[in-house]
Formats: C-alpha cells, structure tokens, sequence
C-alpha cells in the first residue's frame, strides 16, 4: 500500500491549525486574557509562544518527517545505536489514549449543544439557563455516551477515506467555515455597545493585575495557552502530522 503524503502545503497548515486553534484558543484564551491583565497577559503569551511553542513545534516536525513513521515506530527509527530513547514512545501512546479520551467527550458535548441550537432551545434564555442544560446534560449519561460514539464513528469513517480525500479535505472545509465564523464573531464585538473599552482594556498593558494575583500564576496560564501544555507532556500532536510530510 502506497503511503499518503498531504497533496498541498495549505493543507498541511490548515491540518496543524485544527489541531492548534482549539478550545484553549477559542474559548478559554479570551477570558484567561481578561483575568490576568488584558494586554499584559498577551505579552507573556507572546513571549512564551517564541521560547517556547516554536521549538517544540519544530522539534515534534522533524521527529515525525524524518522518521516518516508515527510516534509508535519514530524513537525506534532515529534513536542512536544502544539508546533507550524507544521506551518514550510507550508515554506518547498512553497520551494519545489520553487525549482521545477527552476530546471524543467535549466534542459530544459540542455536538450535543448544536443540535440543542437548531432546535431553538437557546433562544431567550439567561446565562445561569444555559448552565441548568449544560448541568442536565452532565446528567444524562446516555445522551453523552451516544454523541461521544456518534463523534467517534465519523472520525473514523472520515479517517477510513484516506489522508488527502479525507482528513485533508474534510480539515479545509470545516476550518474554512471556522474562520469566517471568527471574522463574523470578530466584527459583532468591535460593534457591541462599549466595546472601546475592552479593545482598550486588551490592548493596554495593565500589570497590577498580574502584581495582584501573581506572577507565577500568570507565567503558567501563558505557558498553557501557548501550546496546549498538556500536548507538551506527551509530544505527540506534531509528530503525528509531520511524519505525512515528504522527507527531501
């Protein structure tokens, strides 16, 4: 069997970002960003995003691309001779179990909420309504146990497919869809009733805040959004990726 490759650099970006750009970007980041100090925080953000995200990413890349296997095989192929580097691939499989274990449930939960939308049960409720659904949700086992199955059937059809008429494909739709969404979503906050202060608020540096919960505490939240910390702990994310990307 003739092994895939991603059929265009876009898709390969697109891919990465899907797996970058998620709930610690989209929804937790924001409001981490208004706890710890607006601009300030960002700052942090931006400075451990350098140090320490981009070698990470890279040095994930270059494991995957030039071993061309998974995490499973790649240690085995570039461990110099009577090394023991083999034995990590044993913690990056347990984390892949790991990581699937809490996305397949999230993604249930999302699913869960859309069909909830489009049944216009969201409609004029308050925030603390919104919490009482998302409480009887967490009470109600056999609808998150159906979703989570429901999630896990299509990502393995849509894996079944193939690399580029598959995940590929699939990736640059839905995160096609995903940044007109953001764009949209982006121009409605700049339009809402005061929302100078909070670009200002954003954009301003205020580092009493951080003075008055802590730096430490600060430094670990930027350290969290930067690359999702938990990946780190198994270094895995990119190594699956990279090892689809040709070796010249």
């Amino acid at each position: 069997m003739k092994r895939e490759h991603f059929s265009s650099r876009l898709g390969f970006i697109l891919i990465t970002a899907a797996c970058s750009i998620g709930l610690g970007n989209i929804w937790r980041f924001p409001y981490v960003t208004g706890k710890y100090g607006g601009a300030s925080f960002v700052i942090f953000y931006l400075f451990f995003l350098v140090i320490l995200g981009l070698p990470i990413v890279v040095m994930e890349f270059a494991v995957g691309r030039a071993s061309q296997r998974s995490t499973a095989l790649s240690f085995n192929i570039l461990e110099p001779k009577g090394t023991k580097w083999h034995w990590f691939k044993y913690v990056t499989i347990i984390g892949n179990y790991l990581l699937m274990m809490f996305y397949t449930v999230i993604s249930g939960w999302l699913l869960y909420y859309f069909g909830e939308m489009v049944k216009g049960r969201f409609q004029g409720l308050t925030s603390s309504e919104v919490a009482n659904v998302f409480s009887g949700l967490l009470g109600n086992p056999t609808a998150m146990i159906v979703c989570s199955f429901v999630i896990t059937f299509v990502s393995f059809g849509i894996c079944t497919i193939g690399l580029q008429k598959g995940v590929e494909r699939v990736t640059k739709i839905m995160m096609s869809l995903l940044f007109c969404l953001l764009i949209v979503l982006a121009v409605r906050s700049v339009l809402l009733p005061n929302a100078e202060i909070g670009l200002r608020y954003y954009l301003y540096p205020d580092f009493g805040t951080i003075q008055k919960i802590g730096v430490p505490e600060c430094i670990f939240a930027a350290c969290y959004c930067t690359y999702n910390f938990h990946k780190w702990l198994f270094l895995i994310a990119e190594i699956e990726r990279g090892h689809y990307v040709p070796f010249i």
